[in-house]
């Protein structure tokens, strides 16, 4: 029996459609999705939440000319579906594939690269603007949820783009999930505004009626409008949306398309900003996923009968992370914890039940995290805050001005460090390493395995300085007989040799011995760096003045990490006739691919990097 799913082939297609083969689409979408979640991994819940929304805007809207912003853009499954990339649709975040967020280069209907959150309002803003100067007439629509909303990066768009006279929708599609439960004060906002119904019934056709009847038509309608709005504020206190000046529409069911149509129609004909309030449920359709969408907010391959991995998942640095920290916050009542809206995805949620008074879940609000973490340690405890490290980007100037001027102990633990795989340019961190290195006042350190992570943590906390402490996504590479104890500054020498030396930080310790195991022949000095900053010198000149063949190895960006300090060392030493090779990702964005596919492709595998050093 053929299905509807396969007659669409762009948005003009869908147009054809009536509600009810629409609500069928929606199934059939759903089951599609379901399917290649449950064997390639991705985001399931948010994006079987947000079927019948995602069909509703193509309808009525007029893609590409129309330009939808996803914010974050882990949701834009259904939207790849239905413009042209259901055939391609088994290959999402599979190296040489679709990628699992909006790409530019990939389709005209992907009007802007996005995959961290609350972005959307402000580029749609610009976008909107641009439009207005360049005299063109398509619609801008921002699409962001409930989640993305607590971040500052939209609450500036919001205030921005609410002073402007121009057309712009917001779809706020509240679901009342991020990545973990929402906290604080919008989203209890928010659930303020989804009890009650209807409180935006005004009738456009009674409106235009009114106005319509000679001399008392208008005051009429102005009289109405005034009781609308003070009936408003008896239900619902302090209009947020409408108060800062955009049209408030909703809430509206984001599960009934004919209501999702008719309010997005009627959002074409007002004038200036408008926000859409569309309520959701993360999931939808999988009941596993309804009842735990935390759980199925990004999964690997999973069983779609159970909802259980088709994989045991091991221990990983998250989890080892969190038990130390568990371990050091029995023995230190001055140890708190502070997460960005990752409490699970950062390994804090067993440490948040056995200690609720000393966990704070900020929301997506990564500088806000940061400045408090700061004012916590200036009055007297010790905050860690663990962070991926392509948020931590989003927080560089608060590092800066709020940590690291005034050397504010903080510990700043970096999380899927280096490569992550399949969520592509967004998410990989190799850039914490370079953008650290050049900040005064602050310790950066690796560990190459668990043991070293937990007495770096033990460290951090009773150090007295800013602490990062950067680790990779997923378990253990290699494992290691021994961990020497943490002395600031200085690194581990891991086996002794004359011929080449290794010096590796994190993870690509562990890719160093691998490296000397394929090269028996090659007597291979291996430094575990430890820490990049201070680096330790000494041991360093000692190693390379005796092999005068240096390789540094790295999961991070070439300019400004490892191998930027070593080259700088040498330099400054005026060490002279030594060969160095630097292995890392050079001035490049990687896409997306499983970790060993990208890091074969781009030189730093072991065996790549055997092949070179096997000609020295």
């Amino acid at each position: 029996m053929a299905k509807i799913l396969d007659g669409i082939n762009n948005p003009e297609d869908l147009k054809k459609l009536n509600i009810q083969e629409k609500k069928q689409l929606s199934e059939e979408i759903r089951e599609l999705i379901l399917g290649v979640v449950s064997r390639n991994g991705g985001h399931l819940a948010s994006n079987l939440g947000i079927v019948e929304l995602t069909i509703a805007l193509h309808s009525v809207f007029n893609t590409p000319e129309d330009k939808i912003i996803w914010d974050v853009g882990h949701q834009c499954y259904v939207h790849k579906i239905l413009t042209g990339r259901k055939d391609k649709f088994d290959t999402i975040r599979k190296f040489g594939g679709i990628a699992g967020f909006p790409k530019i280069s990939e389709s005209e209907y992907d009007s802007f690269n996005t995959g961290h959150s609350s972005t959307s309002i402000s580029v749609a803003t610009g976008m909107a603007r641009a439009r207005d100067i360049l005299k063109q007439e398509h619609e801008v629509i921002a699409v962001i949820g409930d989640g993305s909303l607590t971040g500052g990066m939209a609450l500036e768009a919001l205030n921005d783009a609410a002073t402007t006279k121009t057309n712009l929708k917001v779809i706020l599609n509240d679901n009342e999930m991020s990545i973990s439960k929402n906290v604080g004060g919008i989203p209890l906002y928010l659930s303020k505004i989804r009890t009650r119904r209807g409180y935006t019934s005004s009738n456009k056709k009674v409106k235009e009626f009114t106005n319509k009847i000679p001399i008392i038509g208008k005051p009429i309608v102005k009289i109405a409008h005034y009781t609308k709005q003070v009936i408003k504020r008896a239900v619902i206190h302090n209009m947020y949306f409408e108060d800062i000046g955009f049209t408030y529409l909703g809430p509206v069911n984001g599960h009934n398309i004919e209501d999702l149509e008719k309010i997005m129609k009627y959002s074409k004909e007002i004038k200036g900003p408008v926000l859409i309030h569309v309520v959701t449920k993360k999931g939808k359709g999988y009941e596993i996923a309804e009842k735990n969408p935390d759980k199925f907010h990004g999964v690997s391959s999973f069983n779609i009968e159970t909802g259980e991995p088709t994989k045991q998942k091991e221990k990983d640095y998250s989890k080892a992370f969190g038990d130390s920290l568990i371990r050091l916050a029995q023995k230190d009542e001055k140890i708190v914890a502070v997460t960005a809206a990752m409490k699970d995805g950062t390994g804090l949620k067993e440490y948040a039940n056995k200690f609720p008074d000393r966990f704070f879940d900020v929301g997506i609000a990564e500088q806000h995290a940061i400045g408090l973490i700061a004012g916590m340690a200036k009055a007297g405890l010790k905050p860690v805050f663990p962070i991926y490290s392509s948020f931590l980007q989003r927080g560089y100037d608060q590092v800066i001005h709020d940590i690291a001027i005034a050397k504010i102990p903080v510990t700043i633990c970096i999380d899927r460090a280096g490569i992550v795989g399949n969520d592509g340019e967004t998410h990989q961190g190799i850039f914490d390493l370079s953008f650290l290195s050049s900040i005064p006042n602050i310790v950066v350190m690796a560990p190459k395995n668990f043991e070293e992570l937990d007495k770096m943590l033990e460290f951090a906390v009773n150090e007295n300085k800013p602490v990062f402490i950067r680790y990779p996504r997923g378990g253990e590479n290699y494992k290691f007989d021994h961990v020497e104890k943490i002395e600031i500054g200085k690194s581990e020498i891991i086996q002794e040799g004359k011929d080449v030396t290794i010096i590796a930080i994190g993870k690509m310790v562990g890719r160093a011995k691998e490296i000397a195991e394929l090269l028996p022949e090659k007597s291979i000095e291996i430094i575990n760096a430890r820490f990049l900053k201070p680096l330790d010198e000494k041991t360093i000149i000692k190693s390379i003045e005796k092999t005068k063949n240096v390789i540094t190895i790295e999961d991070n960006l070439l300019h400004g990490g490892l191998g930027t300090s070593v080259i700088e060392l040498i330099n400054k030493s005026k060490i002279e006739n030594v060969k160095v090779k630097t292995y890392g990702y050079d001035d490049i964005f990687v896409e997306h691919g499983k970790v060993e596919e990208l890091e074969e492709k781009y030189g730093i595998s072991a065996q790549k990097i055997a092949k070179d050093i096997s000609i020295i």
